[in-house]
């Protein structure tokens, strides 16, 4: 190795990214639902729980994205889903949408209250 090292400019730099995961959001939050609403500058995904029985269900996360992003998720989502049924089998579906739990397009989603949010 030399001293007279040069940097070639048209080459890109790498960073290695270094994402720290704290205790509590290492637990996770175990959603059955999913409401996906969008405005031209933004996606918004709010993740619930619906319990059989309970009338009310609560927003545990919300994530706001860019259309940009959220269609790179989309990409990473599908890629990934396409790996998991190679090595394990096609996940089954058939019903999800006879039944008011699961995750759904539709929009935008009523909230009402504070704390306890309800979902329609």
């Amino acid at each position: 190795m030399s001293d007279n090292t040069t940097i070639d400019p048209q080459q890109p730099v790498t960073q290695q990214l270094q994402i720290e995961l704290g205790p509590q959001e290492a637990e996770g939050i175990y959603s059955n639902l999913a409401i996906i609403t969008h405005s031209p500058a933004e996606f918004i995904i709010d993740f619930t729980r619906v319990t059989p029985g309970v009338p009310r269900a609560r927003v545990h996360a919300r994530i706001i994205m860019t259309p940009q992003h959220f269609k790179l998720l989309l990409n990473a989502m599908k890629e990934n889903m396409d790996r998991f049924e190679s090595q394990y089998g096609q996940v089954r579906t058939e019903g999800q949408g006879e039944h008011p739990f699961g995750f759904r397009t539709s929009g935008p989603p009523q909230i009402t209250g504070s704390g306890g949010d309800k979902v329609h």
